[in-house]
């Protein structure tokens, strides 16, 4: 689909790529990585067009569309959110007023017969026949399913863009984006607003709906749900690897230790070489051999070994003081804002040295809990601090809240009180902020550095109760698993808001969820909580079987009975049963994979035949390519419900 040739950017001395070639395939999942500064944004800015390559080609084929959701970008304010989205269908809705002005037309003429009026209902049925192959009566479905789907409820449609903030917003353009179904799809890092549903809803959505995607990504289990293929940037050049990330990650030691040994050969050979050209230079009977091992010497081509980015931010908390035995109690808490309840009735404990996560989609009040314990804002309710508690605050805004025009040493000497201001350049080297980069001004960092240099005003004080609000936007995978590794050695309690599964993952052992306006405790880590979050959205599926199936059979009603989403274990007939609908379901599944082959294959015979000049005109093949594209689009929402269906069941 697109074809890279050659491909060399040079911004100073040395490029940044050199001589790259590589093909963009349909069905294509591919993770583009690298350390940072690699070039990944600017080959995602390349391959839409945004951005020109020194030399090199970039061959996109004229029926290729792309779709490209950069980190940053400017959102109109003067649409609703369902008007702005609707967007994504311009094209859609032309016609659709188009079709609307013809049918008007129609209904006030009275020439029937006349030349005109046939032209006319000619021109009706054409654009009418095209507004289908467009699928212009779904659309509007499209939207809401794919709004739902990032997070949005239905009360949000009609409220204006300008009323949320920069991750709603970037939401709604991911939302053009995808409904416009481009052919190949650049994203660079869209899950850093999203929550954790979002996230899986944009999984599944790449799987079953995508044509090609390059993404670039520092969700470690999003890119490896999701990706096929890994491109890493190194050394200037780009290697391909057919494999998902984690299995990349493997493949690339390999190849790294494979290189360092051909390497080592290699520069002993050289050196065996060069001292027996030392040795016998000047001897007449060896001058035959020197000259021989001086061309061999000449012939050799130097073996690169690919580059490892060993630079690491080294971070460890100060020792704290010991808090009280439960740092956090809330009794009855609640808060509204006016009329709308974030949340209410939420009663939870926290004890010393627990690290918990709160989770839920965004809006549900997870930050607004933290600034209550932060004591930020007003809240219903008892909500009491431990003895001795004191506290770290990471806010989700932190890096945005520096000091611009300062640089990086003064933002920390400014913050820094005794023994601490004779160690900045120290706590600095341990951020990557060594050297002159210390000299850097803050509005020239990039997201990642800001939030590094934020983190570290955070470590000045010795706390005992750490607070991050999303810590992870904007860290690289590195950066990720250092303050992981540091938060897991933390001897204090931590309260962390994150959506990133990878990140949570063996660090917290308690998860309270937030969501319609309730806050409910989930002992065990993040996937703990996922698999009972969907056993219990599965359970609720199958009680809904099992009251059809009671029904039906009022004998088997208490062999039938599924088990409760606590016990998470199915009775033997309720097993069987499950089993049986479970073969039904992969049946139907495949009928429809079947079926769509079939309509596919058809299609290709007709969009060979109608691209001849003699059957441009012909209205019973363009007739049947309409009504095979309705029967191809109905048929693979059928293969989507389908799909959900089994994987509910599975």
């Amino acid at each position: 689909m697109i074809s890279i040739e050659g491909l060399t950017v040079e911004f100073g001395v040395k490029p940044l790529f050199k001589d790259v070639s590589f093909v963009v395939n349909d069905r294509d999942r591919i993770a583009l990585v690298g350390k940072n500064g690699a070039g990944k944004s600017t080959m995602l800015k390349i391959l839409c067009g945004q951005q020109q390559p020194t030399e090199g080609v970039v061959a996109v084929p004229n029926d290729t569309t792309i779709g490209y959701l950069p980190q940053v970008m400017k959102l109109s304010d003067d649409t609703t959110v369902k008007e702005e989205t609707r967007k994504a269908f311009a094209d859609t809705t032309k016609l659709e007023e188009r079709l609307r002005q013809m049918e008007q037309e129609m209904a006030e003429r009275t020439d029937y017969e006349s030349d005109g009026y046939i032209q006319l209902v000619e021109r009706f049925t054409q654009e009418h026949e095209r507004y289908m192959m467009l699928g212009g009566e779904n659309y509007e479905a499209e939207i809401e399913r794919t709004l739902t789907g990032l997070g949005f409820e239905r009360t949000d449609f009609e409220r204006p863009t300008r009323e949320f903030s920069g991750g709603w917003r970037m939401r709604i353009e991911l939302a053009k984006i995808l409904l416009r179904r481009p052919d190949v799809l650049l994203l660079d890092e869209p899950t850093n607003h999203l929550d954790i549903e979002s996230i899986q809803w944009l999984e599944q959505f790449l799987a079953q709906s995508a044509k090609a995607v390059v993404l670039v990504s520092h969700d470690r289990a999003f890119i490896n749900n999701v990706t096929n293929r890994t491109l890493e940037i190194t050394c200037g050049h780009v290697e391909d690897y057919k494999v998902r990330y984690d299995e990349y990650l493997v493949l690339r030691k390999e190849r790294r230790e494979q290189q360092l040994r051909a390497y080592e050969n290699q520069q002993k050979e050289i050196a065996d070489t060069k001292a027996f050209i030392e040795r016998f230079r000047y001897q007449a009977t060896k001058a035959v051999q020197v000259q021989q091992r001086i061309r061999q010497l000449e012939k050799i081509v130097p073996i690169e070994v690919d580059e490892v980015d060993n630079s690491a931010m080294h971070l460890k908390f100060p020792p704290c003081l010991r808090s009280g035995d439960y740092p956090v109690i809330a009794k009855d808490v609640a808060k509204s804002y006016g009329d709308k309840q974030v949340f209410s009735n939420v009663n939870l404990t926290i004890k010393r040295g627990e690290k918990v996560a709160f989770v839920g989609k965004n809006g549900e009040g997870k930050s607004t809990l933290v600034k209550c314990i932060m004591g930020e804002i007003p809240y219903d309710g008892q909500l009491k601090i431990g003895h001795n508690v004191q506290i770290g605050y990471f806010a989700q805004n932190q890096a945005q809240l520096l000091d611009e025009d300062l640089t990086i040493y003064d933002t920390i000497d400014r913050v820094a009180t005794g023994d601490m201001r004779l160690k900045i350049n120290s706590l600095l080297g341990a951020f990557m902020f060594g050297g002159e980069t210390s000299e850097k001004y803050v509005k020239v960092l990039s997201g990642g550095e800001r939030s590094r240099l934020a983190m570290i005003k955070l470590l000045l004080e010795p706390v005992n109760l750490l607070i991050l609000d999303e810590p992870t936007n904007h860290l690289d995978i590195p950066s990720k698993e250092v303050l992981k590794e540091a938060i897991k050695a933390f001897d204090g309690t931590a309260i962390i808001v994150s959506h990133d599964r990878e990140f949570l993952d063996g660090l917290v052992d308690k998860v309270y969820e937030f969501g319609g306006g309730r806050v409910v405790e989930h002992l065990g880590g993040i996937y703990d909580y996922l698999r009972a979050h969907h056993m219990e959205e599965d359970t609720l599926s199958l009680a809904v079987t099992d009251k059809n199936l009671k029904q039906e059979n009022a004998a088997g009603a208490v062999a039938d009975k599924p088990a409760t989403a606590s016990s998470g274990v199915l009775s033997y007939a309720a097993h069987k049963e499950q089993q049986k609908k479970l073969r039904k379901a992969q049946r139907a599944v495949e009928e429809s994979e079947a079926k769509i082959v079939k309509l596919e294959a058809r299609k290709a015979e007709l969009d060979a035949l109608l691209m001849k000049p003699e059957n441009g005109a012909n209205m019973e093949l363009v007739t049947e390519y309409t009504n095979l594209q309705r029967d191809l689009d109905e048929e693979n929402e059928r293969w989507m419900t389908l799909s959900e269906q089994l994987e509910n069941i599975q």
